[in-house]
């Protein structure tokens, strides 16, 4: 049992200040004071629990706050050992400064902060960036409008060459995912000017007619730069006719009126033919079913010639409404530019399809006019009896109960 006057000794004063053996553990950061600075090694005052020590490429870090240091700095480091050869606790700076990037990183991408980045190379997928001293990537994808590389049939060559005029440039960009564990950073320029670009977008909505500049045409429709925004024009939304390359229809450079038709988030889809007379209005009144009409081959099909039969009305005559013999090879019949007259078999404006034949179809006799084809009554065969000059069958009373097969034959005239 101690006694008070072992209890007040300055030794168990100091054992009770627990303060003192809380040593940190490896792995955690910690904040020293410089008390010497060299070029390959620096020593830190632990709170006066311990010295540590920086040396070797543990000294490096691309962190500015590591940079010149002088005595009496206030730093950070993480521990890599709590004791070496000679007693000091190992440090590193270039951990620490990991550490600190990568918890920076996470605030960021928390918070969706807008950043500004220098891309620093390029690759076929995208651009290399720093933020934080840690490598991020820009993939292609994630490019804003303004320098995503949009080149005809999606040459890669030429999408690299244009992707390698970035480097040193500066981008605005959002983290979109990080991953420490896994040494993965990505970010996007699309995200960050989605975000400054939305009270622009707002300004819009669809049924509004804008005008802009035709900045990229691809196989699948056409991009137009209007009031710092850009929209697609769809294949399909260019004009009513079938189009098979939009580059037939419009150029880069070109300027062009649209309507939009729809807007998600910033994506703002846009029409051209939407501005023009749908041509199928009121074409049922002008044509109608079983008509023979002019028209000609605007394509050929395995199954089929497409046909122009008016300016931007097109119809399908299929394979098989082309001969009454089989057709093996379609580009043997016909071929673009051919002219021939076809019967339209099907028509739906609403929907913009027209059946067409050159086989003229068989017209169908009414269901009724069939029957009575088909089917004969007695009275029928008297009457066709007496057209042959033969003598009438008088039917008995109950004749029409009778079956006509049970009636007796007529007796035949004779022979004169």
């Amino acid at each position: 049992m101690k006694t008070k006057d072992q209890k007040d000794s300055p030794m168990n004063q100091l054992l009770e200040q627990k303060q003192y053996f809380n040593l940190p553990k490896a792995g955690e950061l910690v904040k020293g004071t410089v008390i010497s600075a060299g070029k390959n090694e620096v020593h830190l005052d632990l709170n006066g629990i311990a010295t540590g020590i920086v040396r070797g490429k543990e000294r490096y870090s691309e962190a500015e706050q590591y940079r010149n240091l002088q005595v009496g700095d206030e730093v950070e480091a993480t521990v890599l050992n709590l004791e070496n050869e000679n007693g000091e606790v190992e440090l590193s700076f270039r951990y620490a400064g990991r550490q600190k990037a990568w918890q920076a990183i996470k605030d960021l991408e928390k918070t969706a902060a807008i950043l500004e980045v220098v891309i620093s190379d390029a690759n076929k997928g995208g651009l290399m960036v720093k933020v934080e001293g840690t490598a991020g990537f820009l993939p292609v994808s994630q490019l804003s409008p303004e320098h995503y590389p949009r080149v005809p049939g999606g040459d890669k060559n030429r999408i690299f060459e244009i992707l390698k005029s970035y480097i040193g440039k500066k981008f605005e960009v959002k983290i979109i995912d990080a991953n420490e564990e896994e040494d993965k950073l990505i970010v996007s320029e699309k995200a960050a000017w989605e975000e400054t670009q939305q009270d622009v977008i707002n300004k819009y909505k669809v049924g509004d007619i804008i005008e802009g500049l035709v900045t990229a045409v691809t196989d699948f429709g056409v991009f137009v730069e209007f009031d710092k925004l850009e929209g697609l024009i769809h294949i399909s939304e260019i004009a009513w006719q079938r189009i098979d390359d939009p580059n037939d229809f419009i150029k880069v450079g070109q300027r062009v009126k649209a309507e939009i038709i729809s807007i998600e988030n910033s994506k703002i889809f846009l029409s051209i033919k939407k501005l023009q007379q749908d041509p199928w209005d009121g074409l049922d009144k002008k044509y109608q079913l079983g008509q023979k009409i002019p028209g000609q081959v605007i394509k050929t099909n395995p199954f089929g010639l497409f046909v122009e039969i008016a300016k931007d009305i097109q119809g399908l005559a299929h394979i098989s409404q082309l001969s009454e013999k089989p057709i093996a090879n379609i580009d043997d019949f016909a071929k673009a530019g051919d002219k021939f007259d076809f019967y339209i078999v099907s028509m739906d404006p609403k929907n913009h399809r027209l059946g067409l034949s050159i086989v003229k179809p068989q017209e169908e006799k009414p269901q009724a006019d069939r029957r009575v084809e088909q089917i004969e009554t007695p009275a029928e065969k008297t009457e066709a009896a007496t057209a042959k000059d033969e003598p009438p069958v008088t039917p008995e009373p109950s004749a029409a109960s009778i079956e006509p097969a049970e009636i007796p034959p007529a007796a035949e005239t004779p022979k004169k």
